[in-house]
């Protein structure tokens, strides 16, 4: 396994704690050059009641807290989803170096799957990104907590309609 994979694993097991918590799961982890963490964080706009609170936003808030700048030039994110707009823009502003991501988001991606923000020759920073980083495992994760939420939707319909 190489240092890719194995800081996606630490990415994934940060997503099941977010799925502990009812939250979507997604996992995020910032790393130096020597893939040393620097921060962790998982989804949390439900439990934090903060639309802004996705993995990546609250890794970077907790790498700029402890490294005393909002600047994280030279360091990396590993992220179970495909960053969005919002989480790309914050990527951008932080200079964050690298972008690694494992499962493509098709509805709301901003790295390629809809939108290609990462890479817009119009920003003064440009991210790195590599996308696909163990993303059947990352992949599965979401389609399982998609799938037992509309479920449990179907079965309080049900109940509620008796």
């Amino acid at each position: 396994m190489d240092n890719n994979e194995l800081i996606m694993n630490r990415a994934i097991e940060l997503a099941l704690e977010a799925e502990k918590l009812g939250e979507v799961p997604v996992g995020a982890v910032i790393v130096d050059d020597n893939f040393n963490i620097v921060a962790e964080g998982f989804n949390r706009t439900i439990t934090d009641h903060d639309p802004s609170a996705h993995a990546e936003i609250v890794a970077l808030r907790k790498a700029g807290i402890k490294l005393s700048n909002y600047r994280l030039v030279d360091l990396s994110i590993y992220v179970t989803l495909e960053p969005c707009c919002m989480c790309v823009g914050a990527l951008i502003h932080s200079r964050i170096k690298n972008v690694y991501f494992g499962a493509y988001d098709k509805k709301t991606g901003a790295c390629s799957s809809v939108f290609s923000l990462s890479d817009d020759i119009r920003h003064n920073h440009h991210l790195n990104v590599k996308g696909g980083i163990l993303e059947n495992e990352c992949a599965q994760i979401l389609s399982s907590f998609f799938k037992r939420r509309r479920l449990e939707k179907k079965n309080a319909k049900l109940l509620y309609s008796s």
